[in-house]
């Protein structure tokens, strides 16, 4: 009898040894369940300024298909909410990447980031669709006519969020300045109420294709990306180009923490949290948006690299990173 019950105890150790070789867990294409191989992934998180979505869209299946041991897990919002998710409620991110480099300097030195590279540029516009009133008529040259116009739903993004926020309300600042006629910046204001501005930039799309908004100040690259039409605003307002840098200073806007934002050329920044869980693969990832392959899609996204990206302290930057930057003077 012992006998039989030592067969039997070793036959249901079989099995159940073999039971459990066979548990692995497999993706169910009708469920979507995450399969096991799938969840040994290293999973790399990057919280990044929306306008950056659609490259960094690109630059993540590009990335994941060269490393197929990495999942990427990006989250986009408006860049200063991006970087207090790190500073204020204390998340981990493996890498930033938003719209002011200057603003990482700003909220995250010393205590979260230590160096950063400045590596794209963008410019202001003005977007619009066919059912924006005047949509026939405004250009380039009569654009601040069009927007002061009574009835005209005009909008951007959130300041305290959001840089491309501050930016269009250091536009509406600097118009004043450039026509030399104040009325257009009360004007702007006027036409941009509370309910007209939302946290980030790509939030204002939906209400601007739902007839809500007229016209909306936004980057260029949103506008070719999404494919609408927009209006270009001359150089000395679209904070594009450095030779007008001084220019662009004259213009203002204060923020809810007391700081207040003057004009700069547009230039975006990059970073790898000193907290950073998987610091070696966020190092990766930065060489490839900051190399050749990144170059491209940014380009093709419409927001052109800067070659070699700039850091304020090449000492600090990854060794891996070091050949792709110089230190700004």
């Amino acid at each position: 009898m012992k006998k039989h019950l030592k067969i039997i105890t070793i036959l249901l150790l079989i099995v159940l040894i073999g039971l459990s070789g066979c548990t692995e867990k497999t993706t169910n294409e009708t469920s979507g369940e995450t399969s096991e191989n799938d969840a040994a992934k290293t999973t790399l998180t990057i919280f990044h300024a929306g306008s950056l979505s659609m490259p960094l869209d690109e630059a993540e299946q590009a990335f994941e298909a060269a490393h197929p041991d990495v999942d990427i897990l990006r989250e986009p919002k408006g860049s200063r909410a991006t970087m207090r998710k790190v500073t204020d409620l204390g998340r981990i991110a493996d890498v930033i990447a938003v719209a002011d480099y200057a603003g990482i300097e700003t909220l995250m030195f010393p205590e979260y980031a230590d160096w950063y590279a400045a590596f794209a540029r963008n410019k202001m516009v003005i977007i619009f669709n066919n059912n924006s009133i005047y949509a026939d008529e405004i250009t380039t040259d009569n654009w601040q006519e069009i927007l002061t116009r009574d009835g005209v739903e005009v909008a951007h993004s959130e300041p305290n969020d959001d840089p491309c926020g501050y930016r269009a309300v250091i536009v509406y600042n600097l118009s004043s300045q450039f026509y030399n006629d104040p009325s257009i910046e009360e004007k702007l204001i006027e036409n941009t109420p509370p309910t007209n501005i939302r946290s980030t930039e790509t939030d204002l799309l939906a209400l601007l294709d739902a007839g809500e908004l007229d016209y909306v100040f936004i980057y260029r690259s949103i506008a070719v990306q999404h494919e609408y039409r927009f209006v270009e605003l001359p150089p000395e307002l679209s904070l594009s180009e450095i030779e007008h840098k001084d220019f662009y200073n004259n213009g203002t806007c204060p923020l809810s923490d007391g700081t207040v934002k003057h004009g700069a050329p547009i230039v975006y920044g990059i970073t790898i949290p000193i907290n950073a869980e998987h610091p070696e693969i966020a190092q990766e990832f930065v060489e490839f948006i900051l190399g050749s392959s990144g170059q491209q899609i940014m380009e093709k996204n419409g927001q052109p690299s800067i070659v070699p990206a700039k850091t304020n302290d090449i000492d600090l930057v990854p060794d891996n990173i070091k050949p792709l930057v110089e230190e700004i003077n």
